[in-house]
């Protein structure tokens, strides 16, 4: 642990995973709050953003949210990722320098399935918006000297010089949400819109959520957001490793080939073939561990007094969960080696993985992701032959960004997996029957 006093509060890093899971996970109970965030928050969030809630305001939309993202669901969900992912592969053959791109498309479309009921055609710049308005958001956490002396927040607003910048930048994610939300929502009233979690839950008049209208907006947009992104960023830090990495490579593929090829047939690896590939299962929990999409999580607050290892941490302390130090606590801890987890015989991504947070913040929707990974991985591989398009540096990977974050080639294996491709985007195509979109909206936009 490391404590560092800054600004009004005292803050400690936990750099461990025994003091993360002592502290976060087993005192959950008095560990759970998140501190008082003026920016991030209030003036970005409208004090609606859920991940950053404080306890109180955050339960009820934590308890509808593990209705949506666990149970039974599961396996739905699994049917909307192998369908979505068609539309990455064949994007990938068509436009391959834009696989950064397909990748968010991909992880955004499964949850905009899942929460608003539509399949996705928002054109490339309504993604680019959405995109930025998540990365903005990231960005600010405990950016500003205002969230370490919270106090500064109550002075009249004409002595808060810095005010503006950041209620500007709260306004356009406000507007970027509405334009995802306001259809949705007017379908919902008209009753012509699909089974969703916006119109089974959020605006349902029979549901018990308490929510009123613009936090049933934030609580929607927020998991497409959190959800999409950390994907988008997973599949990323993935290729990267695979580029980087080639033997890992050669090794996943074979023994996807050895599940999905029999004779001449070609079939797509499916979610029902994840026992029979340990090693890609493996590449999960590696690829988050590897490069941390989120190096800092957001962080807990201390509610009571507590002693731990002979220190006394008084309420009110924050601790930050220090991804990149627990990722380093391994042999070989830079090197890209999924048979580590296979050894340990614990290949699936587990909830006291940090990875995906921790305690009683513990993303809700870990299983979705992990489902959505293990498709996009074995189907990349299973069609494509991944190489650097220039010069690779593995350890400064820049997910801030909507551009090209490191230069990929990516070859389709052959004519017979592109053809694969192409009959299984005849499926894709159409399930977008009923919901009432012109020819011209199905497709690349």
């Amino acid at each position: 642990m490391v404590t560092l006093h800054m600004g009004s509060k005292t803050w400690i890093v936990l750099n461990s995973d025994r003091v993360v899971s002592e502290l976060i996970a087993k005192r959950g109970k008095i560990t759970n709050e998140r501190p008082q965030m003026p920016i991030a928050s209030d003036l970005v969030s409208n004090g609606k953003r859920t991940v950053i809630r404080q306890e109180e305001e955050w339960r009820e939309g934590r308890r509808v949210m593990h209705q949506l993202l666990s149970g039974s669901n599961l396996k739905v969900y699994a049917g909307m990722q192998e369908l979505e992912s068609v539309d990455m592969l064949r994007r990938y053959v068509r436009e391959p320098d834009l696989w950064f791109s397909h990748n968010f498309r991909y992880a955004t479309s499964v949850l905009y399935r899942i929460v608003m009921g539509y399949p996705l055609n928002k054109t490339r710049a309504a993604l680019d918006d959405y995109q930025r308005v998540t990365v903005e958001f990231v960005t600010t956490i405990n950016r500003s000297y205002v969230d370490f002396f919270p106090s500064l927040s109550k002075l009249p607003h004409l002595l808060q010089p810095w005010r503006n910048h950041w209620a500007q930048m709260g306004s356009f994610h406000r507007r970027v949400f509405q334009q995802w939300w306001d259809p949705i929502k007017a379908a919902v009233s008209k009753g012509s819109a699909p089974p969703s979690f916006v119109r089974d839950v959020l605006l349902h008049p029979d549901t018990r959520y308490s929510g009123d209208d613009e936090e049933a907006m934030y609580l929607a947009t927020s998991v497409m957001a959190a959800g999409g992104d950390n994907t988008r960023m997973t599949i990323n830090t993935f290729i990267m490793a695979m580029i980087t990495h080639p033997e890992a490579q050669a090794r996943a593929r074979e023994e996807i080939d050895r599940a999905c090829t029999t004779g001449p047939s070609l079939r797509l690896p499916r979610m029902s073939d994840l026992p029979q590939t340990p090693y890609v299962a493996a590449m999960i929990k590696e690829t988050l561990r590897w490069r941390p999409t989120v190096p800092l999580v957001p962080p807990h607050q201390v509610t009571e007094n507590l002693e731990f290892d002979g220190h006394f941490i008084p309420a009110g302390t924050v601790l930050l969960i220090n991804s990149i130090a627990l990722s380093s606590e391994f042999d070989n801890p830079h090197g890209f080696q999924p048979e580590r987890w296979i050894s340990s015989s614990d290949t699936q991504t587990t909830p006291n993985f940090w990875g995906f947070g921790g305690g009683r913040r513990i993303c809700v929707g870990w299983k979705v992701a992990e489902q959505a990974l293990f498709i996009a991985f074995a189907r990349l591989l299973y069609c494509f032959e991944l190489s650097p398009r220039g010069p690779i540096d593995s350890e400064r990977l820049n997910h801030q960004t909507v551009a090209e974050p490191f230069p990929v080639q990516a070859t389709v294996r052959s004519a017979d997996h592109a053809a694969l491709i192409e009959e299984e985007a005849s499926k894709y195509e159409a399930s977008f029957s009923g919901f009432g979109f012109d020819d011209g909206e199905v497709g690349l936009v």
